[in-house]
């Protein structure tokens, strides 16, 4: 087993909480070692690799997070197995995770309705509403709002820390990335091209007379589309779905990252969190890179 733990600065913080937590379950540490990280981010970033003598049943994955949760750091158990595999594809949410925002709620800012599509976007989120009525319902309070807006908003969407660093390092493994995204494509297509992926799916902004309708497109792109594009794009590759890594923030990301070899809970509602194998709440996209198990590997 291996315990990895990264944290948002150069310099580790003590990890004595860890040690102890170890200790009381009877887990022996083997070896501990520094995990190399983007040199981009080596004065933000610190990854150590612990190499545990313990069954999985052992340690508990929810405490572990916890830990790392009091120190602001994530730290994650990974089985041998799952470290050794050889990924062939990413599959990524984009609102909150690979963009640090909700596209759909600036839109709505934009179209005075800001708080109120917030809202709702904050309940689907959880997982406390039905998406696809969600969706309609937020999509129909941007009736009349000019396109225009679309292309301002383009230009200064706020990437997400680790994400260019994360895409160049899985380009160079040969790993495929995609985004499958409950937001829109006309955004998605800019998110993918300036990360260098190699697709996207997302759902379609209805525009007439340079306005938008505020008429859904449908099909919807919701938890069950996603997760059947993972499944398609791992048939197209020929691969298993053990062999995929799917990425996501919020509740309709859940049933993608179930079907994923290596599912991750990145900056997630606690929806999310608590039903992940996987978590990153403190670090970047970065730290998905760490647990790829290719040391020396990364694309500097």
């Amino acid at each position: 087993m291996t315990i990895v733990v990264a944290a948002p600065k150069r310099t580790m913080p003590s990890l004595s909480p860890l040690e102890t937590y170890l200790a009381e379950t009877g887990a022996a540490i083997v070896s501990r070692d520094s995990c190399p990280v983007p040199t981009t981010l080596d004065d933000r970033r610190s990854c150590q690799l612990w190499r545990i003598s313990a069954s999985e049943n052992q340690l508990s994955r929810s405490r572990l997070a916890a830990i790392g949760d009091e120190q602001k750091i994530d730290i994650n158990l990974q089985s041998s197995e799952q470290r050794l595999r050889a990924y062939r594809l990413a599959v990524f949410d984009m609102d909150s995770t690979l963009i640090e925002c909700e596209v759909i709620d600036l839109l709505a800012e934009r179209a005075g309705v800001g708080e109120q599509v917030a809202a709702i976007t904050e309940r689907a989120m959880r997982g406390e509403i039905d998406f696809d009525q969600s969706f309609i319902e937020r999509v129909g309070l941007l009736s009349g709002l000019s396109s225009a807006v679309l292309d301002e908003l383009l230009s200064s969407l706020p990437f997400v820390e680790g994400g260019r660093e994360l895409m160049l390092s899985l380009r160079s493994l040969g790993i495929k990335t995609v985004i499958v995204s409950g937001g829109f494509d006309f955004f998605a297509s800019h998110v993918a091209a300036v990360l260098g992926m190699d697709g996207y799916l997302a759902n379609t902004l209805a525009i007439a007379d340079d306005k938008l309708t505020g008429e859904a497109v449908f099909p919807i792109v919701n938890a069950d589309t996603k997760r059947e594009r993972l499944l398609s794009l791992v048939g197209e590759l020929g691969v298993t779905a053990e062999e995929s890594i799917a990425v996501g923030d919020g509740a309709n990301d859940l049933k993608m990252l179930s079907a994923a070899g290596l599912g991750v809970a990145f900056h997630a509602k606690p929806i999310v969190r608590a039903q992940a194998d996987y978590r990153v709440s403190h670090t970047g996209l970065d730290s998905l890179l760490y647990f790829l198990g290719h040391r020396g590997e990364l694309a500097q």
